[in-house]
């Protein structure tokens, strides 16, 4: 067992799937771990070159593995598939796994900390409540439209239609009301959570001087600043800026052959809600651009060419790169002349 040097790690929930091999490439060690036989078995190595894919429960494992002295190394299971050979295994997973992780071109995701994945939780939970609270509105608003209360759009046609069903509800039947009451009462319990998470991320935000440094940009705010740094505690594994915007899914997707090059929007690849953060953040700078009559304004120079949306993406893109060169540059942001 000491001279392995390189070990593929499959995870699962119970059976763990290990490849091993030595300095010269021959296969040493390749069989299952039952759950309580990883730690012990790993405890008994020389440190060594661990390779895992990204995927539930790879930060937890990589942060015990690295305290074992052994480097770990995550990479996205997309990237590693190619390296499976033939049929879907664990072994074979593991042996994929084993020979992607020193490949030269192969891309790696940061070791997560406990608390950069506390406060993703922190997004992920508010990501939700906030779905939550869209659908149980709509279907508030499709229910009372049923009964002839129609309100506008937003915080205020939501707040002016439950002031209508309760004008009205002793002509509305029994089972309707009984059925809109816990509608609105859930609505009310979902946003006070809402509330009480961007009370802790806000909290968090204003003690990380990167996720400040961040929140300085327009079109960034603590929310967004606060899930950038969580998500990419580590901005140096990209090359560039274009790279990190590329991890977001905010560069074009080539469809190009026969030496002739076509971009096809989007990629929409990688994280989708940081992507979506800084396309809102990007639409609200665009419609401060749209009252501002400077002409030297980068956003309202590319709307009098381009429709909003496309400019929402391009100032998206944009906001990325700056994002980027600030945290691997550990510099603060300045505003230029032109700059959005």
């Amino acid at each position: 067992m000491n001279q392995i040097v390189k070990i593929g790690l499959d995870l699962a929930k119970n059976i763990f799937q290990i490849h091993g091999i030595d300095a010269c490439g021959k296969v040493v060690v390749r069989k299952p771990l039952r759950r309580g036989e990883v730690m012990k078995f790993f405890a008994g190595l020389h440190p060594c070159l661990i390779g895992i894919e990204a995927c539930a429960t790879a930060h937890h494992w990589g942060r015990e593995l690295s305290k074992l002295g052994h480097t770990v190394r995550l990479m996205p299971p997309a990237y590693v598939k190619a390296y499976v050979k033939r049929g879907k295994t664990d072994a074979a997973d593991a042996e994929a796994i084993c020979e992607a992780v020193t490949r030269p071109t192969m891309r790696f995701v940061a070791v997560k900390s406990m608390e950069q994945q506390g406060v993703l939780m922190l997004h992920k939970t508010r990501d939700l409540l906030v779905r939550q609270r869209t659908m149980l509105i709509n279907a508030l608003r499709g229910h009372l439209a049923e009964f002839g209360i129609i309100a506008a759009q937003g915080t205020a046609g939501v707040k002016a239609a439950i002031e209508a069903f309760h004008a009205m509800q002793d002509s509305l039947p029994t089972l309707a009301r009984k059925a809109l009451h816990g509608l609105i009462k859930q609505m009310r319990i979902v946003a006070s959570e809402i509330d009480k998470i961007e009370k802790q991320i806000l909290a968090w935000h204003r003690n990380n001087a990167a996720s400040r440094r961040l929140a300085v940009i327009p079109g960034i705010g603590p929310i967004t600043a606060s899930a950038i740094v969580a998500a990419a505690p580590d901005a140096t594994l990209f090359s560039s800026g274009r790279s990190f915007a590329a991890w977001l899914g905010l560069t074009p997707r080539s469809h190009s052959s026969g030496g002739k090059e076509k971009l096809v929007g989007i990629s929409k690849q990688g994280d989708s809600y940081i992507r979506r953060l800084l396309v809102i953040g990007a639409t609200a700078v665009i419609r401060r651009a749209r009252q501002d009559s400077a002409s030297k304004n980068w956003a309202a120079k590319l709307l009098t060419r381009k429709p909003a949306r496309l400019v929402s993406v391009a100032l998206a893109n944009k906001t990325a790169r700056i994002a980027w060169a600030l945290l691997a540059r550990n510099q603060a942001y300045t505003a230029h002349v032109g700059a959005a």
